[in-house]
């Protein structure tokens, strides 16, 4: 052994030290680092450009961190790095320990995943694009750290769960493919975690988070949507997002040799192209087996056009959203690289191979998801042990630990453990069930389970509350064209002992803003047992803190408001002296989205970019960073905004004009940004030969002008050539404004103009928050205007489309309840984004496509098949009253509201609706509002949807022209016209006709009913076209115009909700 090292010390004069260490650690028991998939790919001449993975080195060299995760309690951040061999273990796995160590009793966020190949090609929080994210700025949402553990290698690790609205990025990507150059992708993913929502990405994408074009991306997708193209049966394939289209082979909709991927818990999806009319598609369970080929062939409709073939991509790096940063996906990654060249079938299959080697396997152990107690309650939880071992084991026990002044037993026994001395072979589970039973003091914290056995462990936590049973029973969001400040929240509850809610607190997050406090239950304030307590939405409020002494108020509202009037603040009176302006709308610190995406403002300075300039003006005040580390300063001058936009034209090196697609915000003497990754460069502009107008949002969406490009000239000559539509930014001037800030601020904070504001009579007499309740008794068309007068007013409005609640209790840690809300999860679209993710897993299983509350009208489809009507006076709540599973999704519902598609008169007893869903036969229903509403009982529901002819239309006729389309569905049967020429068809298809612009403006062109037969009459413009509609017990006593409201029920502030379940 002596003579061993001696040669060793000889061999350091001449050999690195890394072959040192392979030498000293062989025949000792510490083995190799395992070889990953950068390893078979360089030694095939495949280069990564790219490898990000959560749970082991891709590399055998590498040492660096594989993703950092930050607190949530301080802020701090950890780098989680590779476990280094020793004894017996070869290590290269992620060291899950320093995370969970880390993360303690806490809440962690993913941040970035490090780039191993050593391009620097990290990942970080995806900025805005085409779609914006419901984070503060516009940015997606992060992942939450610990939500998808696993095994690998026989250890425990994290993969990156994306709920909608999350999603990682690098628009500022080196190295990358761009065009048609030839590249491989390789993703590791969850076989049984997906949605149909787009899309669930990794590889190569546009550079400034917008669609840019069919061809200008390519990935590895996984997912169900079905709007562009699909596999055989129903679900989930590996496919690949090209850009206005998702492929699964050559023809643009449906490949039958693409099969769906149903059995493989871990699925490795391969995508390969470029260099040529080729691409091909692989997938593998990643557990076992080899490949298979799923597609090899030309570009998708390449022998019909150019779409595809040849490639125009741009050179970012996504995982988890769209190319135009459409997040409506869900899915969870392991690991992904993208390499440069094509690679062969050979080199693919050793990848597989490696894959396999690190042995994914299901997390080691669980619990079933509970999370709210009650003081003094008990609850059943499930624990289970899952043998991934790869070897038999035994004497197994499990074990919790909870808060204190808890107590945990197994069921049925006086036991704190339970131990399962027989034989657990690999890949079999055991559980047992836990009584858990919460202290008397309300509380949040942690249970862990832990399970033992002979001198190993494993442990899984879960984040648990205890709090009084108060619930955010209703909320109306938008009262409708009426008045859409009607919103109210109202609390129940729940319990049989009266409650008291001193100083607790409504924090309202709406989606792409920092959390705002709406406002704080006052001194004294009770519920009584199952009691009401009503919070509405004044008809203005504090755009910034106001304090004593002061006169000048800026508000969020001035209408209704004049001179002489009075108004009410914190219970105090104050007479108006004179109206100003109202605070417009917030605009933001500027996003690079493709070389940032954030910018830094450090303390102490005195100017901001800005996305938006409207309604800033000198002397007046600016509030910045809203819900953040907020401050007000004065502006001293108005420049330009920012500028994001495209180049217009190719630009080449050596040339001083680049010609783009705005230019109207940039100002002589401004420092461009062109291009991106290793192609970015910056130049200043010399002079504006031709100026292009931005649209109208400032900062984002200016990536395609018109018929007109800009032209700037530049001080100096280009670097390098630029392609047609490489990105162009430029900070703009911004606004200029003293004091200098106290804080640091950064891309995406928010800045508003405040206005002139309100000036009165007399100086305040306390001091006010920002979001405190400014009241115009005299108004009555603004703000909430129920029949129940709120227990307290709140000045800040809720989003209408999409947001969270939180009730938080005195003690500022515990969320009594909350509510998170927006769209619907809909088939290949950006919508059911989750505001406040963290939050949102106390409030549901936010597993496939998530678990929010569905906001009347949310959306972001504006098509004709937007839904469009039914969205007056509804509001979303529990049924019954307190009703509260910790499920978002089940536990609120929405009143069945829906329109009159066509005026109904005195006498008639049948009406025409848009919608005839969730009715039932027997339900008294509300048609019209206010004075012109009466009550009417269901006797027979048909079908929905009614409009008029809008073209004539002969007999023998398949295609009817109509004004509107809403509420019909292929395989309706419809009534055409009237009297002798009313006759029946069949709905073969409907479509809308295409909104577009021309030279004479836009138009208007009809939309179309295809029938299954030719029609038998001759229809003239303006017959009806009908459903069979919803048929009634008695006749009409009033006549109802198109468009008036039909509700099942109505919002009932304050009052016992009114919904009606339809019969399973």
């Amino acid at each position: 052994m002596k003579n061993r090292f001696v040669t060793i010390i000889i061999l350091a004069l001449i050999v690195p030290a890394a072959i040192i260490m392979a030498i000293a650690c062989s025949g000792i028991g510490i083995p190799h680092r395992p070889e990953g998939p950068c390893d078979i790919y360089t030694a095939s001449g495949f280069p990564c450009l790219t490898a990000h993975s959560s749970t082991r080195a891709l590399l055998a060299s590498y040492n660096g961190p594989l993703y950092q995760v930050m607190r949530q309690s301080d802020g701090k951040t950890l780098d989680i790095g590779v476990v280094q061999p020793g004894k017996g273990d070869p290590g290269g796995y992620a060291d899950a320990a320093a995370q969970d160590a880390f993360c303690a009793n806490d809440l962690c966020w993913i941040t970035t995943i490090y780039d191993q190949s050593g391009n620097g090609n990290h990942l970080v929080q995806a900025p805005p694009g085409t779609f914006r994210g419901p984070a503060k700025g516009g940015f997606n949402t992060l992942p939450i750290a610990d939500m998808a553990p696993v095994t690998i290698m026989g250890h425990k690790a994290y993969g990156v769960y994306i709920m909608p609205g999350m999603g990682l990025r690098n628009n500022n990507a080196t190295g990358l493919a761009i065009n048609d150059e030839p590249q491989g992708i390789y993703m590791v993913c969850d076989g049984k975690h997906f949605d149909s929502g787009c899309c669930f990405n990794y590889g190569n994408t546009s550079t400034n988070s917008r669609a840019v074009g069919r061809g200008t991306m390519e990935t590895v997708y996984f997912g169900t949507a079905t709007a562009w193209g699909s596999g055989s049966g129903t679900g989930p394939w590996i496919m690949s997002d090209m850009e206005a289209g998702l492929f699964s082979g050559y023809d643009a909709k449906q490949n039958v040799a693409n099969p769906t991927i149903d059995s493989w818990r871990f699925v490795t999806g391969m995508v390969s192209g470029g260099g040529g009319n080729q691409w091909e598609i692989h997938g593998g369970n990643a557990q076992e087996g080899e490949l298979a080929t799923f597609y090899k062939g030309i570009r998708p409709h390449s022998l019909d056009n150019d779409w595809y073939y040849p490639m125009h991509r741009k050179g970012a790096v996504q995982m988890g959203n769209g190319g135009d940063n459409g997040n409506g996906s869900a899915g969870t990654f392991y690991e992904g690289v993208m390499i440069t060249g094509y690679p062969d079938e050979t080199t693919l299959d050793a990848v597989q191979k490696n894959i396999v080697s690190a042995k994914y396997d299901v997390q080691r152990v669980s619990l079933s998801h509970v999370i709210t107690f009650t003081p003094g309650s008990s609850q059943e939880v499930t624990a289970t042990f899952t043998n991934t071992t790869g070897a038999a084991v035994s004497g197994v026990t499990l074990s919790m630990s909870v808060p204190e002044g808890w107590t945990v037993l197994v069921s049925g026994s006086e036991d704190k453990s339970k131990t399962f001395s027989e034989r657990i072979a690999p890949g079999k589970s055991v559980n047992t069930t836990f009584k858990i039973t919460s202290g008397e003091t309300t509380g949040a914290g942690f249970i862990t389970l832990r399970a033992g056995w002979k001198k190993q462990s494993a442990e899984t936590s879960q984040r648990v509350r205890n709090a009084f049973p108060v619930k955010i029973n209703e909320i109306r969001f938008d009262g409708g064209s009426a008045s859409q400040t009607n919103q109210f929240i109202e609390l129940f509850n729940a319990g049989d002992k009266d409650v008291d809610i001193s100083g607790w607190t409504l924090v309202n997050t709406r989606s792409e803003w920092a959390p705002v406090k709406l406002g704080t239950i006052p001194e004294g304030k009770k519920i009584p047992a199952h009691g009401f307590f009503l919070l509405g939405l004044s008809s203005s409020g504090l755009a910034a803190p106001a304090n004593q002494g002061d006169n000048i108020i800026n508000v969020r509202s001035t209408a209704g408001l004049s001179t002489g009037q009075k108004i009410v603040i914190g219970g105090e009176a104050y007479t108006i002296a004179k109206v100003g302006t109202e605070a417009s709308p917030m605009a933001m610190i500027f996003v690079p989205v493709s070389t940032g995406p954030w910018i830094t403002i450090p303390a102490g300075s005195t100017n901001l970019p800005v996305t938006n300039t409207n309604g800033f003006t000198v002397g007046q005040k600016i509030g910045i960073d809203i819900g953040g580390n907020y401050e007000v300063a004065t502006v001293t001058a108005v420049g330009k905004a920012s500028t994001l936009t495209t180049l217009a034209a190719e630009a080449k090196a050596g040339e001083t004009v680049i010609k783009v697609a705005a230019n109207s915000n940039m100002t002589v003497g401004d420092n461009l940004t062109i291009g991106t990754g290793s192609r970015k460069e910056s130049a200043e502009v010399k002079r504006l030969i031709n100026v292009v107008e931005a649209p109208s949002r400032g900062g984002f969406d200016q990536g395609f002008g018109g018929s007109r490009t800009g032209e700037v000239e530049l001080t100096v000559p280009l670097k390098f050539n630029h392609m047609l539509a490489e990105d162009v930014s430029d900070r703009g001037t911004g606004i200029d404004f003293k004091p200098a800030t106290r804080f640091e601020h950064r891309s995406g904070d928010a800045v508003q103009a405040l206005g002139s504001g309100i000036t009165l009579r007399d100086a305040l007499k306390n001091n006010y928050e920002a979001g405190a309740a400014v009241l115009n008794p005299s108004d009555k068309t603004s703000g909430y205007q129920g029949p129940v007068e709120p227990d307290q007013w709140y000045g800040s409005p809720l989003s209408s489309s999409a947001g969270s609640v939180a009730l938080i209790d005195n003690s500022g840690i515990v969320v009594v309840d909350a509510i998170v809300y927006g769209s619907r999860q809909s088939n290949s679209s950006a919508n059911g984004t989750i505001t406040s993710p963290e939050i949102a897993i106390l409030e549901g299983d936010q597993s496939q496509g998530g678990c929010i509350v569905i906001a009347p009208g949310a959306g972001r489809n504006t098509g004709p098949f937007a839904p469009i009507s039914g969205n007056n006076n509804k509001s979303v709540g529990r049924y019954p009253d307190g009703n509260d599973t910790d499920n978002n999704c089940t536990d609120f519902m929405l009143q069945n509201t829906t329109t009159l598609s066509a005026g109904s008169g005195i006498g008639a007893n049948n009406i025409k609706t848009a919608s005839v869903n969730d009715f039932i036969i027997g339900q008294e229903i509300i048609i019209g509002t206010d004075k012109n509403s009466e009550k009417a009982v269901i006797t027979e529901i048909g079908t929905a949807g009614a409009t008029t002819v809008g073209t004539s239309t002969g007999a023998g006729a398949t295609s009817i022209p109509v004004t509107g389309i809403e509420g019909f569905s292929a395989g309706q049967t419809i009534t055409i016209n009237t009297g002798a020429k009313m006759e029946t068809a069949v709905i073969a298809s409907i479509a809308a006709g295409r909104r577009r612009f021309g030279g004479g403006g836009f138009t208007m062109p009809m939309d179309t009913i295809k029938v299954t037969a030719p029609l038998k009459n001759v229809h003239a413009v303006g017959s009806m076209v009908s459903g069979s509609g919803i048929t009634l017990a008695r006749p009409l006593s009033m006549a109802h115009e198109k468009g008036s409201q039909v509700a099942g029920n109505v919002p009932t502030p304050g009052e016992p909700n009114q919904y009606v379940r339809k019969p399973q």
